[in-house]
């Protein structure tokens, strides 16, 4: 009798997990349409004034949304305009987007959400603070970021240093460069850190992250290449020599370099040559010989 009873109060608890978690379900897919709606209205949206408060609408939207329990295993995947992406090891996610603005600047907008044991949100909020940030190599925190649409992220836990994580990102900068970024994020206890000097190279030892400037008609690759186990990017330079940082004269000049983990630090390797298969990342690759320019995917 009493293992029936057992039996029976499993049965009922089951039931009552899965009907909360049908109903949270449920909750998050009204609050993604929301979500889109307010993303399609702030996209068509001409005039900043317009554009920063629907955004406001669309943070304070999203936070409820995450607010409900075990969010983070809502993909939000219908948000086309938002970037989304788990750590491989799921400890959290970076939620990261932007606005174009009247002038031809972007602002960033982000958030960090920790995965919970028990569903509840603990949640970093990400302050663009590029334009106050005098030296933008110096190490921050979610309340002075360097704002960036991140699209890809690599753990490091080799080395005697704390494990961190590799963030891929790129940054719209105004109306004539381009940036793409590569940097560093470290979890101690309830607090975040961007930036680190893990970088090791000539001329890159006091690097806490890494900038990539280039002119806006031009398209950079930075990307993984898990066969090789780096960091790949096209190398930049000026078109003309006389024209040495200036970055709106910058572009890819057919050569490849990258960072190789080694011992925790992210070695700088130059003059790569690349005999990769292809791949879906290809199109972010502008041919300087073909003089193509590729669809450009952020």
């Amino acid at each position: 009798m009493k293992i029936k009873k057992i039996y029976l109060l499993l049965i009922f608890l089951f039931a009552g997990f899965h009907s909360d978690a049908q109903q949270n379900k449920k909750a998050l897919e009204n609050f993604q349409d929301t979500l889109v709606n307010i993303s399609k209205a702030t996209t068509a949206e001409t005039f900043d004034v317009k554009k920063l408060e629907l955004n406001g609408k669309f943070v304070k939207t999203l936070v409820d949304a995450l607010k409900t329990p075990y969010s983070f295993s809502f993909s939000f995947d219908s948000l086309k305009n938002v970037s989304i992406i788990k750590s491989p090891d799921q400890a959290f996610r970076v939620i990261s987007w932007y606005l174009l603005l009247e002038n031809g600047t972007y602002r960033y907008y982000g958030a960090i959400q920790m995965n919970s044991n028990k569903g509840s949100l603990k949640l970093f909020p990400l302050i663009d603070q590029t334009e106050n940030l005098n030296d933008p190599n110096i190490i921050t925190d979610n309340q002075k970021w360097f704002g960036a649409r991140y699209y890809e992220i690599i753990p490091v836990t080799s080395g005697s240093r704390l494990p961190y994580y590799i963030l891929l990102g790129w940054k719209g900068n105004n109306q004539t460069t381009t940036k793409k970024v590569i940097e560093i994020l470290s979890f101690s206890k309830d607090k975040l850190t961007f930036g680190a000097p893990v970088f090791d190279g000539k001329n890159i030892k006091d690097k806490n992250r890494f900038i990539f400037e280039y002119t806006k008609s031009n398209a950079m690759l930075l990307k993984t290449d898990r066969k090789a186990g780096m960091i790949l990017f096209d190398h930049l330079a000026p078109f003309d020599s006389q024209m040495t940082g200036k970055y709106e004269f910058y572009g890819s000049d057919g050569t490849f370099d990258g960072f190789k983990i080694i011992g925790g630090k992210l070695k700088l390797m130059e003059g790569l040559e690349l005999n990769n298969d292809p791949n879906a990342m290809d199109e972010l690759y502008a041919d300087p010989k073909k003089n193509v320019k590729p669809e450009r995917k952020f």
